[in-house]
């Protein structure tokens, strides 16, 4: 009984590959369209149904240091990320940093929608806070003024004299205070030393909010009638006399 019972050793003798390729010549399945079509119409009225108005196009390459687009995102994420904060119970967003490379495409003047903010922000990053002082606040300032790249951001004022010297530095519209901590709002993509930002590693733990940016962008535009960015002097250097 026991020698009827025992298992035969198994092995491979053949592997059968087949590759099937996808594309344009093969035909499509009537029933699978009819069937998402409900899905699809909803979700493409949902992106295309306008949430606010830009009057003019906004773009991040319309400025050497600030743009209006970059501002535009900045300020946003400040402005929505510091409500989220408040409803918290947790101190509020003193600056926002976000990385130039991340915005995608620009905002065309006319009606803004769900689909204007994917098509800018097609990343799913999620806005990070994270607690700062003053030698990690100082080298975001240096990483600022050394970037050839206009990177956004909000609640900061940096001005530089002839020959790219630093004359000032404003948080909040105060003198930046080295002995203060300033909470900073970033994307998790930077906190995590992308483009080179690695100052975020001198600041505390970050926390994720889990608010997308993307998320913060549609909440803007609907809580918005008219989107107005321009570029500004919160990044300007000073001329000679």
């Amino acid at each position: 009984m026991l020698a009827s019972c025992r298992q035969q050793p198994v092995s491979l003798q053949q592997i059968t590959v087949s590759q099937t390729i996808i594309d344009s010549t093969l035909s499509e399945d009537d029933s699978l369209q009819a069937l998402i079509a409900p899905y699809k119409n909803r979700l493409e009225d949902a992106l295309n149904a306008p949430l606010a108005y830009a009057p003019e196009t906004l773009t991040k390459t319309d400025g050497a240091r600030n743009t209006s687009l970059g501002n535009l995102l900045a300020d946003l994420v400040l402005e929505q990320a510091d409500s989220l904060r408040t409803l918290q119970g947790k101190p509020p967003v003193d600056l926002v940093i976000l990385n130039h490379g991340a915005i995608r495409n620009i905002i065309s003047r006319g009606p803004v929608t769900q689909r204007t903010a994917y098509e800018v922000m097609p990343f799913e990053n999620t806005i990070y806070i994270v607690p700062m002082q003053g030698a990690a606040i100082r080298a975001m300032i240096a990483f600022l003024v050394a970037s050839s790249m206009p990177h956004p951001f909000a609640g900061l004022d940096i001005q530089l004299g002839p020959g790219g010297s630093l004359e000032a530095v404003n948080i909040g519209g105060q003198p930046f205070d080295e002995s203060r901590t300033y909470y900073v709002a970033t994307s998790n993509y930077l906190v995590e030393g992308g483009d080179g930002m690695d100052f975020f590693q001198l600041g505390e733990t970050p926390e994720d909010t889990g608010y997308k940016i993307r998320n913060a962008m549609v909440d803007y535009f609907t809580r918005v009638d008219t989107l107005r960015a321009a570029v500004d002097d919160r990044f300007v250097l000073i001329q000679s006399q």
